[in-house]
């Protein structure tokens, strides 16, 4: 059967990828004429029946009869005597419509229409996904792990579709292993060497955001609304909520009876902490509360700097800060400022020296470093190990040493 090949090619693609009918019927009729184009010169008086359940298609040209010895051009004219051999009733002026075998376009021809009908169905279902993830963007997906590598993980969804999770966009702790099924929200879809490339993210304030929405009804429902996120993936995140109904509670309703609804999504993360706080616009309840749980005396704001200056108990210092600075640094994101934390003197030690007093010895720009960790004072210096003050301050070592040397020359 000469056109075996060719039902093959467009058969199986109906039955496997995801094209409407109309779209198939026109890519393959459009294949089909640019062949009758190359080789008669127009396409014209051509029909062309596709069947595409049975897989199957017939090409039929009409032609007009005109009399033996004026025939000017055989792909649109017939001469009366070939005429009557299909039917003995045909005259001059008559049309005939007669069908065109795919063997009579060669076999090179033949070769080439396959080929090219594949490249289009190919190309459109490229674009199918490529429509498909761009709708998709900002919304979970869900896959299994195809392939492991280096810098980046292979995702197939439940069409076979093809999707990438960078190393970049994992949490640091996640682990995966080819079958997996791994969640991830879409960051960017683009094409790239005429391929889709679909880009998942869980590092993404996006992917938390989503999180919630599925955990928690009050929030996709649009009861409780999301103002802000910020985290540091897989090590903590705040979570600023408001609700516009007074019955209910935004923060009690994210976190679930006994942190019902907030452990599913703490799991998803890896563990990761996350802080719920109530949303509000007066500045200084919002640091407040995004310092939790340290517990504050009092706040300086300079608004126009962008800047706070936050006082608590020498106890809660630390508590502010938070493992490796991560409290402070998550509240500075989450409301805009950049907020220094003093420790409040009230009963002063009389024998403590503020660290002011070493600017003869010790650069500005380090005694500022170590004011933004609460650290005002010698002693309040010395009361810290060696390896919390370079994982908060960020300074060199060697520069650490210096310091603590300096600091405690003062009291021997």
């Amino acid at each position: 059967m000469e056109n075996l090949n060719l039902i093959d090619t467009f058969s199986e693609f109906k039955e496997l990828k995801n094209i409407d009918r109309v779209t198939m019927m026109t890519v393959l009729e459009d294949v089909f004429r640019n062949l009758l184009q190359k080789k008669f010169g127009t396409d014209e008086n051509f029909d062309i029946i596709i069947n595409i359940d049975k897989g199957d298609f017939e090409i039929w040209r009409n032609r007009e009869v005109v009399e033996d010895g004026e025939l000017e051009d055989e792909n649109l004219q017939i001469p009366l005597s070939e005429a009557k051999k299909i039917d003995e009733d045909y005259e001059v002026g008559e049309e005939v419509t007669d069908e065109v075998k795919l063997l009579d376009f060669g076999r090179r021809a033949i070769l080439a229409l396959r080929q090219n009908l594949t490249n289009r169905i190919l190309d459109l279902e490229k674009n199918n996904i490529f429509n498909k993830y761009k709708d998709k963007i900002g919304d979970i997906v869900t896959g299994e792990v195809y392939q492991v590598w280096k810098k980046e993980i292979l995702i197939l969804d439940d069409e076979g579709n093809e999707l990438i999770l960078p190393k970049t966009e994992q949490i640091p702790s996640d682990f995966f292993r080819k079958g997996d099924t791994i969640r991830a929200v879409v960051v960017r879809v683009e094409m790239r060497n005429n391929n889709p490339l679909i880009v998942l993210s869980r590092t993404s304030p996006v992917f938390l955001e989503r999180l919630f929405e599925l955990e928690v009804p009050e929030i996709f429902d649009g009861l409780i609304t999301i103002k802000k996120i910020v985290r540091i993936p897989g090590e903590r995140a705040k979570v600023a909520v408001e609700s516009y109904d007074e019955r209910i509670d935004p923060v009690g309703a994210c976190v679930g009876m006994k942190g019902s609804r907030i452990h599913g999504i703490v799991r998803e993360l890896r563990n990761e902490n996350i802080d719920v706080i109530n949303f509000t616009n007066n500045i200084q309840l919002f640091i407040q509360r995004s310092l939790s749980p340290a517990k504050i005396i009092s706040i300086k704001i300079n608004e126009e700097d962008k800047r706070a200056d936050v006082y608590l108990e020498p106890e809660e210092v630390s508590l502010a800060i938070g493992k490796g600075g991560l409290n402070i640094k998550l509240a500075s994101q989450l409301t805009g400022y950049e907020i220094d934390v003093y420790r409040e003197a009230e009963e002063e030690d009389e024998e403590d020296v503020s660290i002011d007093e070493f600017a003869d010895e010790i650069e500005d720009w380090i005694l500022d470093a170590l004011k933004a960790i609460g650290c005002d004072t010698a002693k309040s210096v010395l009361e810290l190990t060696r390896d919390d003050l370079i994982k908060r301050t960020d300074l060199e070592e060697e520069t650490i040493d210096e310091i603590i040397q300096i600091f405690k020359a003062e009291f021997e």
